[in-house]
């Protein structure tokens, strides 16, 4: 194992976005801030409770879970995608790292930005009362089981994408799109039957509600069913990416 060649390479990805502190921590800080005073002061008064729980704490998982994805998708995702536009990445590929530690430097970099932005705004969450923790362990579990899924997705829509704009139809078209029809806002006993099946389809429901339950103690979904999706996309995500970088699919010319 080359340690201190994996540990170069984790060091450059975790510097490489505290370089740009404000795009890639105090951007998502600042919109959950805006996020706690508009449903907790705004419209969280007028809503009250949502199963016994004030609105502002019923909706700041979901808003935390949203932000958490997208930092560890977009640190792994425009890493991945800006070494391969600068030709970059060759000079990792005749290094003497190994594929699985090529991948592990990326993911490392992605769970710490996630992580970081995460712990960031449940720490705001309780400076403005918007928030409390029940159940630590499964705080910790989804932050960064969620981190890791997300970085290993990034990963494979950095070497999948064509173009810069590639990088945003994930975050678009699929992250905040499912989180904001993932019961981020409402509870799904408030829609249809029909609807609460649609919803229960939906993979980014049992990330916002596991973590709900977590910082609430309450929940909708099975969570055994989440965990095994979180851990088994994860491994399937793994693997893949590892089988990908193997081929040298868009990495070698």
């Amino acid at each position: 194992m080359n340690t201190i060649g994996l540990y170069t390479l984790i060091r450059r990805e975790v510097e490489r976005f505290f370089r740009v502190a404000i795009q890639s921590l105090v951007s998502p800080w600042v919109s959950a801030v805006l996020f706690i005073l508009v449903f907790g002061k705004i419209v969280g008064s007028r809503i009250g409770l949502i199963e016994g729980i004030p609105y502002i704490q019923f909706v700041l998982p979901g808003i935390l879970m949203m932000n958490v994805t997208m930092s560890a998708f977009m640190q792994t995702s425009s890493s991945l995608y800006f070494q391969r536009f600068l030709h970059h990445i060759e000079e990792m590929l005749v290094a003497p790292f190994s594929y699985g530690e090529m991948i592990t430097g990326f993911i490392v970099g992605g769970v710490v930005r996630g992580v970081t932005v995460g712990f960031g705004i449940f720490l705001m969450g309780i400076l403005f009362g918007a928030t409390s923790i029940l159940h630590p362990f499964w705080l910790l579990f989804y932050i960064l089981f969620v981190s890791l899924l997300f970085s290993l997705l990034g990963i494979l829509i950095g070497l999948w994408a064509k173009g810069f704009e590639s990088l945003a139809l994930v975050p678009t078209f699929l992250i905040t799109p499912l989180s904001f029809l993932g019961g981020m806002f409402n509870s799904i006993t408030m829609l249809p039957k029909t609807i609460q099946y649609v919803i229960r389809a939906n993979p980014m429901f049992y990330l916002v509600d596991g973590l709900r339950y977590a910082m609430t103690g309450f929940s909708e979904s099975n969570r055994t069913v989440g965990i095994f999706l979180i851990i088994g996309s994860t491994l399937f995500l793994f693997f893949f990416v590892r089988y990908l970088f193997q081929r040298g699919w868009r990495i070698r010319t």
